[in-house]
């Protein structure tokens, strides 16, 4: 999957005024794209196009139009989208409590490096968290975290033929059960893996 460059942005005007058709384009591109592990857990996983809205919502946040300014954005975010061997994903840990977040955090530390994908009954593939920078401390972990899930050419063939994509978590902490996705998730997941690796 190829990166976004300057050309594919719009301007903050451009942008404003196709804010609100694009929003609602994304909202159902991601919900194609997420899985819920138990109540407070989601994965969002990431490609070209929901980047591209992070991108051009940081720009207008920031108000950030000169060119420095938006190559910035690109170089931060586009190592976020899948480079066709791999699916990454957005970690949330969502609590609306403080307090019971910030307890919880406490108790899921590490929590970032148990996370996996398998697909059929291949091998499970564990999360490699946070490449661009460490989220967590050893007391305690953050809310959000960057994962890549980097997969072998075996699973790619299974997932492409339709295998069935499990996620789980291992950390003794998280108490979810783990969960298949939907094929509709699945099938949106595979897109992301190159073809030919499926050769």
């Amino acid at each position: 999957m190829s990166k976004l460059t300057r050309d594919q942005l719009w301007s903050l005007e451009t942008y404003a005024e196709k804010r609100p058709q694009f929003r609602r384009q994304i909202m159902e591109h991601k919900r194609l794209r997420q899985l819920l592990l138990g109540e407070h857990i989601r994965l969002s996983f990431e490609d070209a196009l929901t980047i591209r809205y992070q991108i051009q919502e940081m720009l207008r946040i920031e108000g950030i139009f000169e060119r420095a300014g938006i190559q910035e954005e690109l170089d931060a975010y586009n190592p976020l989208i899948p480079d066709g061997t791999n699916l990454k994903a957005t970690m949330l840990i969502e609590y609306t409590n403080v307090d019971e977040r910030k307890q919880r955090l406490k108790e899921l530390a590490g929590i970032e490096h148990t996370l996996w994908l398998q697909v059929g009954d291949g091998q499970r593939i564990m999360a490699i968290a946070d490449e661009d920078m460490a989220r967590s401390e050893a007391e305690k972990t953050s809310s959000v975290h960057f994962l890549r899930f980097e997969f072998p050419p075996d699973a790619i063939i299974d997932i492409k033929q339709g295998g069935p994509l499990r996620c789980g978590i291992d950390h003794p902490q998280a108490g979810v059960p783990e969960i298949t996705a939907p094929p509709e998730v699945r099938n949106a997941l595979a897109r992301d893996l190159e073809m030919h690796y499926a050769s």
